[in-house]
């Protein structure tokens, strides 16, 4: 009953934000009222979803958390949502700000979220500039209602609208432990 009801939910929100998926990261875009600041929660409200994944990191995909959080301070949002984005990083990109990659893209994706310019999200350049996506994604995750509450992989689903709507899970627990290392440094 409980994954049914789950299903039910996500579908209901996918159908939600399918309906805005080539307007929303535009028109978040024209709308600075999408930037009202909403109250602090906790980085993690509870145990992460299923087994978890880890990677080591080079400097590069280092400095990309760093952009992440910036990106979220500036945007004047709270730690949770630094972790969602991460999070999703680490599953879309492993954090490497990825350009196109010939016949190995996933139709025009690219940059640390998969982003693509087709379906609104900013032009090629946009997307491969890490606080342009992290800000584009906020936008989009500002626009899901009860995001501060949700599981991580609801939320950042809500918002990607990935074939892996589950994926983003497993990184819950790294993107945590990077927010807690850089937040404040």
């Amino acid at each position: 009953m409980n994954t049914i009801f789950r299903k039910s939910m996500l579908s209901v929100a996918g159908l939600a934000f399918a309906g805005g998926v080539f307007a929303g990261p535009i028109a978040a875009h024209a709308n600075p009222a999408v930037d009202a600041k909403p109250a602090a929660v906790a980085v993690q409200t509870a145990k992460p979803q299923g087994d978890q994944s880890r990677i080591s990191l080079n400097d590069e995909q280092t400095a990309n958390v760093k952009a992440i959080i910036a990106a979220t301070k500036k945007a004047g949002l709270p730690e949770r949502a630094a972790v969602i984005s991460i999070a999703t990083s680490l599953q879309e990109s492993k954090l490497e700000n990825l350009g196109h990659l010939g016949d190995m893209n996933d139709h025009d994706s690219l940059g640390l979220f998969q982003q693509r310019p087709s379906s609104g999200w900013g032009t090629p350049e946009q997307i491969t500039n890490p606080e342009y996506s992290t800000t584009a994604f906020l936008k989009g995750l500002k626009q899901v209602d009860g995001w501060q509450d949700m599981p991580l992989t609801d939320a950042a689903q809500t918002v990607q609208v990935s074939a892996y709507p589950d994926a983003y899970a497993q990184w819950e627990q790294q993107a945590t432990d990077l927010v807690s290392q850089h937040w404040n440094s």
